[in-house]
């Protein structure tokens, strides 16, 4: 699994550079995300623009991430393809994570 991690204003940007987040990813991906978000920002925002499927165990990677980073810091979800979304919904996800367009779209919400 590859995570690439930028610094935006104030909010750390994580890109998966991969087109699945499924059983056989999960693990690294939380372990990846874990090494990458370790003492950030207050705001992390996981650009998914180039991931076309996802499964439960991508999904459950995802929120496992987001309670890693404790109360105090927010991971919000941007870029989601139609598929991707779909599952965030399906499973009421949306209600959990705040649900961006695109990175541009996350980025300007913080800067409102």
């Amino acid at each position: 699994m590859s995570l690439t991690s930028t610094v935006t204003g104030d909010a750390q940007v994580i890109t998966v550079n991969a087109d699945r987040i499924d059983a056989a990813m999960a693990i690294q991906f939380k372990e990846d995300m874990r090494s990458e978000t370790e003492g950030g920002l207050e705001r992390v925002i996981l650009d998914l623009s180039g991931v076309s499927f996802i499964d439960s165990s991508g999904l459950g990677a995802i929120v496992a991430s987001m309670k890693q980073l404790g109360g105090a810091r927010r991971l919000d979800l941007a870029g989601l393809t139609p598929v991707v979304e779909k599952v965030f919904r399906l499973t009421r996800m949306d209600t959990v994570f705040n649900l961006f367009p695109s990175l541009d779209d996350a980025l300007t919400e913080d800067a409102g």
